[in-house]
């Protein structure tokens, strides 16, 4: 009974839509114009929350950019233009994803380069391994050690 109580709790969590911050005065009559403010909403970043979006973001500054947003979608602005119109205004943070420039390229380049460089470094010690011969069998034993062995084994074999 418990098991079947957490799995419906679970679907219903699941079943429930996310929660935007969008207040019902600065939804735009225009269903059109409406939809493409919330997609750059998701794309813009709240400089209070820093790594939300003003979309979900319920700061006043988040709410400022919405209305931003929504009065240059009103002006005629296309949704690049609008971005460029942000960014020029406070900068390439404001930008959840932030565009592939020459400043930019260190960010969008970073991770991949260090994992290509983890496996050559990867590839490069099972080489060497492979290379130094220490996956080759040991030596068979002088027989002085053969009989130092078989001494110590009797030994062992006796104090058990």
């Amino acid at each position: 009974m418990r098991r079947m109580m957490s799995a419906v709790v679970a679907l219903m969590l699941l079943a429930v839509p996310a929660v935007h911050a969008v207040q019902p005065d600065e939804i735009m009559s225009d269903p059109v114009k409406e939809a493409r403010a919330r997609d750059l909403s998701r794309e813009l970043r709240c400089m209070v929350c820093q790594n939300q979006s003003i979309d979900d973001s319920d700061a006043p500054l988040a709410r400022d950019l919405r209305l931003l947003v929504r009065e240059r979608i009103a002006a005629g602005d296309s949704n690049s233009q609008v971005l460029d119109f942000l960014v020029a205004r406070y900068g390439e943070f404001v930008l959840l994803k932030p565009r592939f420039e020459q400043k930019t390229m260190l960010l969008w380049l970073l991770a991949p380069l260090l994992l290509a460089g983890g496996g050559f470094a990867l590839w490069r010690q099972n080489r060497r391994r492979s290379q130094s011969g220490a996956d080759v069998p040991a030596p068979p034993l002088t027989p002085d050690e053969e009989r130092r062995l078989a001494a110590l084994m009797s030994d062992e074999g006796r104090s058990s």
